[in-house]
């Protein structure tokens, strides 16, 4: 006789965890509210996100990151990117033109003069118009700033130590220390730019015509061609996608962990700008022991049903070669959602932690610390960070010998 399902014992899969759901009134610390408070729904996403990033942090992975929108005009870059960056966990970033551009303004020698203030979502646009406010979304500012904006951008252009042919992270290097200057100068608030210029971490811009510091360097390439002035800067894109491969290469060869990890905010082109190291060192020159980011963390407000790169999963990316296919289904995680509302706690509770873990340290000493919690090493890595602009011209030629090893196979029959 068949077994009723009263007889039959019930068991969870393999593969899940237990359901885990404190009282919030019952948690101290906001990293153990992350893990034991969000049990189920959208809430567990967020949990997940989390614990992935708690644990490539505490696993001393480097870190790529991806972000798209528009972080610096709404002052995001101050209220955690910057503070999420300067721990030493993320060795590159991938952004926007227009992220570097909006950088500069709160430094402006006209910038008490054109504050940034609130504006309503679905107010009168037309009116704003009028009086010559520029919207983004729910952040005003005069047309004014970015009129100064371009001025400061254009004199910077000038200065004779653009006047040559680089790769985008060397141009954003050197802006970076033009903002830093002028940050100096009006006793402002250290930005995003500069802030990548400290800590020599490499910013890519995959799109950089779409955006206004490029815009910037038309009109005076536009001018040079008529004689009116001399200008030389020009932008190498080849050696820019090559220097990107080149810190992949890194990664996976020379850092003692021997992988990566991605955290993707948004999407569109920093994210593909981002991943496409992976297929370029193995589907184009052919290198065989490449493999994609261990870690792929994923926030989008896109829905996958819209066919975008901005809303794929890491698991599609698995398909390209871009996640490691042998660790995603436990490594990635996506979730659909305003990254401007995730962030700022996610932040918040890794930087708590790593407090939480250095004052540990100095009460138990590290070796004991190490015992207890083995990913303060991760956490408490050396803040400097990994500093691979330092390194871009060694890490630049070491893939280039070895492109120059296997030229004949990549050479077309």
């Amino acid at each position: 006789m068949p077994p009723t399902r009263k007889d039959q014992p019930a068991a969870c899969p393999a593969s899940s965890s237990p359901l885990e759901h404190k009282p919030v009134d019952q948690v101290r610390h906001l990293d153990h509210f992350l893990e034991s408070c969000f049990p189920s729904f959208g809430g567990a996403y967020l949990r997940r996100i989390w614990k992935l990033m708690d644990e490539a942090i505490g696993k001393s992975v480097p870190m790529t990151l991806a972000v798209a929108g528009p972080v610096t005009a709404s002052g995001q870059h101050i209220a955690w990117l910057n503070p999420l960056l300067d721990t030493g966990w993320f060795c590159l970033l991938s952004t926007t033109d227009a992220v570097c551009y909006h950088d500069g303004h709160r430094s402006l020698d006209s910038a008490d003069q054109h504050p940034f203030h609130e504006v309503p979502i679905f107010g009168d646009d037309a009116a704003l118009r009028d009086e010559r406010t520029i919207r983004i979304t729910d952040i005003g500012f005069d047309e004014d700033v970015l009129l100064d904006q371009d001025e400061f951008i254009t004199r910077c252009l000038l200065r004779p130590e653009f006047q040559k042919r680089m790769a985008g992270p060397e141009m954003r290097y050197l802006l970076g220390a033009c903002y830093a200057e002028q940050e100096k100068k009006t006793d402002t608030v250290e930005g995003l730019m500069a802030l990548c210029h400290r800590k020599a971490i490499p910013v890519f811009v995959g799109a950089p015509a779409d955006g206004s510091v490029f815009l910037n360097s038309v009109k005076l390439w536009a001018l040079a061609r008529g004689k009116h002035l001399n200008y030389s800067f020009e932008l190498d894109l080849h050696h820019e996608v090559l220097e990107s491969c080149a810190y992949h290469l890194w990664g996976q060869t020379e850092n003692p962990v021997g992988s990566l990890g991605t955290l993707v905010l948004g999407g569109g082109v920093p994210k593909n700008f981002n991943l496409q190291p992976e297929p370029a060192l193995s589907q184009i020159l052919g290198f065989e022991e490449i493999t994609g980011f261990l870690y792929d963390i994923q926030i989008t407000s896109a829905p996958v049903t819209d066919g975008s790169l901005s809303s794929c999963p890491p698991a599609e990316a698995v398909t390209w070669g871009k996640v490691d296919k042998d660790a995603f289904k436990r490594t990635t995680e996506s979730m659909q959602a305003d990254y401007s509302m995730v962030m700022p706690l996610i932040t918040k509770a890794l930087l708590d932690k790593r407090a939480r873990l250095e004052r540990l340290s100095e009460e138990l000493g590290m070796e004991t610390l190490l015992e207890r919690h083995p990913e303060a090493a991760g956490y408490l890595r050396n803040s400097e960070g990994y500093r691979l602009y330092d390194q871009r011209d060694r890490l630049f030629e070491t893939l280039q010998n070895r492109i120059d090893q296997s030229a004949a196979d990549l050479l077309p029959k």
